[in-house]
This record gives structure tokens, C-alpha cells and sequence, in this order.
């Protein structure tokens, strides 16, 4: 069986104190405690209320659980309550009680993140400096890389470890990646829509058509509010045209952990481009937004066309996150006339690297020279990453040449960086 081990994560759950995880539904929490943290108890939270023990298979009501969980804290070293968000209020009180408790630890799971994140700042949360947060998202994009470069080498290598940082994905991957994918969609399309409905309701919030809708447009290339707004409204999601109605949707999609956010570079006002944090997730709506797939019969055909055509911006996308990373800067959108960047990362003040991604069989000599011509305007360091030197006719100047060895060296180098800083704290 392939696993991923996580070591960034299972870094900060060595640190003293009681914990609180949180993550989307399949991101691999309970996978990651079960299999790489020790622990006394471990309890499961029921939809209905009831409490799972699954260490002995046992069942309780939530009353049975109240009366056995003192005890344990007066017994136990660690203990684990996954989903504990679906118990009563109250047991935040209790927990709040024997928070003083010496050599005890718990460990909180949740798939609600707005409730993680409410609990850890709210002035009146019981928990308030009490449980130190750990988010569980996609794997990072580095230790996916190293980790699958012990298996598939190149090209290959780079396509399996942009969409496979999807744990989901991890244990039923063959290559190639793009034949794997789809046959995923074409097995799978519904339990991505149940996925996604799953992670609504336990954000508390309702799957409704203008979330579809800003989900489906994120997929099919729009970024701004304003061109989100435009879209929704052409399609009567929309009573008006107005990007400002959108903000409260946008920012409780952002904060499920489903759009990312990017500042746009050299505006004076504030302004954020959104995408899709999951390749997966984007993937699966712009078919749904082409094809509705999971509604009606789409030949495997069409998938892989749709996977062809959708590779490449992923790649893109997993080359600035992977880049900005591994140089410790932050990921940024510029938006100048007549020119777009694949790639553009800024550190303190100013952009510190800026690149273009051509994943592609052949990169001509005049594609070079457009490369060339496009990235010296900037003044700070300049990449281009391409599956191997081969595809290109001649090599660029003054532009740094990245293959996927040249990339497996810099996430081991980071992640050896980071890990070893997580050590010393």
C-alpha cells in the first residue's frame, strides 16, 4: 500500500499540548493519527450524537461518554475525539474544566473549519489558548514530490504529484496519471459531488446554486469577482450585477478550504484573483460545467480530453505553490497589459522570482525568444520549468532552466530545512 507520511504534519503533533485538527472531509486526519501518532483512547463522534469507541467497538450515548471521559482524563496519557463538533455544548465546558489537568493531552478532530477556527480566537470560546491548531489540507507539495519520485521519474512524476496530493487518490494511483484520472471521473463523478455536498453540511452551510455556480466558474477560468459576478448573472444565479454581493459567498468558500486567494501584484487598492485549491475539485467542475457528467452519460473520451486541456494550468499552479514554498515567499497574481505570468512569487516588498511553466512536447525558437522578451522586464530571478531540456530548440539566457530532477533537489533540500526547524522548535 502507498503512503504518504506526512512529515510536516506529524512534526507539529509532537508538540506539547492539547491539539485541535482540522481539515475538508478525505484529507487524511484520522488516517494520520491512526497510523502515525500513539495514543490511549480514540473516540469517534456519530452524525446522530452517539459515540463510537474504536479501540473496542463499543457504542454509548453521549450521557454513557460524559460519565466515562473524566475518568479517562484521571487515567489516560492521550486522547483522541474525531469530529467532536457534533457533541453538545456543554462538553466544551467539561473540556474547559480539566484543561488544567498536568501530563494529559487530547486531541481534537474536526472536518468543520469555521468552527476550528471560531473555537481558537472567539474571546469567549471555551477553548480559547487552550488547543493549538493543526490544519490538515493537501499534502504538500513537496513532500508528495520526493516521495513519489522514489517510484515515477519526470514528466510523469510531476503530472501524478500535482493531482495525487489528494490523499483520496494516493493508494489507487497507476500510472499514467492522465489515463488514471480518467477513469476516476468516469467512475467516480458522483462521490466528488457527494464529497462536496458532505463538506457543506458540515460547515453548517447549504450547497446552494450560487456556491455551485461560483465553483463552476472558478473551474471554467474566471478569477475576479467582477468577471464572477458577470458570469452568475448571464446565467440568472444573480438578481443584479454586482461583484459585491458575491464577497460573503467568496469568503465562506475560501475559509471551507475550497478557493484559494491570490493577491493581484502593483494594485493600489486591494485586489484577489481566486482558484481552486484542489486540482481535483477543478477539475471535476469544469466537466460539470462542459459536460454535466454526473448527470448524464459522458464517453471516457471527453474526460480525457477535458484532463488534457486541464493539466497544464494545474502544473502551473503546482509549480508557483511548490517555488514559493521552498523560497520561503509568498504567491501573487500580476496583472500588466498584454502580459500574463505563469509564475510570480514576492517576498518582503518586491517580486523576488517570476517564471513561465511550458508543459508541453516541443518549445520552439521563437516560444524562447517571446519567454525571454516577457521576463526581462522584471528585475529579480527568472525561471523556466519544462519536463525536460529536450523540448526546448535552444536553452533561453538569462533565465534559469527547471526539470523535474532539478525540482525533486529543491523540495528535498526545503523539506529538509523546514523539518529540521519544526525539530529544533
Amino acid at each position: 500500500m502507498r503512503i504518504i507520511s506526512r512529515r510536516i504534519e506529524r512534526a507539529l503533533l509532537t508538540y506539547p499540548g492539547w491539539k485541535m485538527l482540522c481539515g475538508r472531509r478525505k484529507t487524511g486526519k484520522t488516517f494520520l493519527i491512526e497510523h502515525f501518532l500513539d495514543y490511549d483512547e480514540f473516540f469517534f463522534v456519530n452524525k446522530d450524537g452517539t459515540v463510537h469507541d474504536r479501540l473496542r467497538g463499543d457504542k454509548m450515548t453521549y450521557s454513557e461518554f460524559m460519565r466515562l471521559f473524566p475518568r479517562l482524563l484521571g487515567e489516560k496519557r492521550r486522547i483522541v475525539i474525531d469530529e467532536f463538533h457534533r457533541l453538545p455544548d456543554n462538553f466544551l465546558d467539561l473540556l474547559h474544566a480539566y484543561s488544567t489537568e498536568q501530563g494529559r493531552e487530547i486531541i481534537l478532530v474536526t472536518s468543520t473549519m469555521w468552527l476550528a477556527q471560531r473555537l481558537l480566537s472567539m474571546r469567549e470560546s471555551p477553548l480559547l489558548g487552550i488547543a493549538f491548531l493543526v490544519k490538515i489540507g493537501l499534502i504538500d507539495e513537496r513532500e508528495i514530490l520526493v516521495e513519489l519520485s522514489k517510484e515515477v521519474k519526470g514528466k510523469e512524476l510531476i503530472e501524478a504529484s500535482t493531482y495525487l496530493r489528494e490523499p483520496m487518490l494516493v493508494p489507487a494511483y497507476k500510472p499514467p496519471l492522465r489515463n488514471f484520472l480518467a477513469g476516476f471521473f468516469s467512475s467516480s463523478g458522483s462521490f466528488v459531488n457527494e464529497l462536496v455536498g458532505e463538506t457543506f453540511s458540515e460547515e453548517g452551510h447549504e450547497l446552494t446554486r450560487i456556491y455551485r455556480g461560483i465553483m463552476m466558474e472558478v473551474a471554467n477560468g474566471k478569477g475576479t469577482s467582477t468577471e464572477l459576478s458577470s458570469a452568475l448573472f448571464s446565467r440568472g444565479l444573480l438578481k443584479k450585477d454586482n461583484p459585491g454581493t458575491l464577497q460573503k459567498y467568496l469568503t465562506i468558500l475560501t475559509k471551507m478550504g475550497i478557493l484559494r486567494k491570490f493577491l493581484v501584484h502593483g494594485k493600489r487598492r486591494k485586489k484577489f484573483v481566486y482558484r481552486h485549491a484542489s486540482p481535483l475539485l477543478d477539475l471535476h467542475f469544469y466537466l460539470e460545467t462542459k459536460y454535466a457528467y454526473t448527470e448524464l452519460e459522458t464517453p471516457a473520451e471527453f474526460i480525457r480530453k477535458a484532463v488534457d486541456y486541464k493539466l497544464p494550468k494545474h502544473v502551473e499552479d503546482f509549480m508557483a505553490d511548490l517555488l514559493a514554498k521552498a523560497y520561503g515567499l509568498r504567491r501573487v497574481s500580476v496583472e500588466l497589459p498584454e502580459l500574463e505570468l505563469d509564475v510570480a512569487l514576492q517576498g518582503f516588498k518586491r517580486l523576488e522570482l517570476v517564471g513561465e511553466v511550458k508543459w508541453k512536447e516541443r518549445v520552439k525558437r521563437e516560444e524562447v525568444r517571446k519567454i525571454e522578451e516577457k521576463l526581462s522586464r522584471f528585475d529579480c530571478r527568472k525561471v523556466l520549468v519544462v519536463p525536460d531540456k529536450d523540448v526546448l530548440e535552444r536553452e533561453p539566457e538569462g533565465i534559469e532552466v527547471l526539470t523535474s530532477d532539478d525540482l525533486v533537489e529543491i523540495a528535498e533540500e526545503s523539506l529538509k530545512h523546514t523539518l529540521g526547524k519544526e525539530e529544533e522548535n
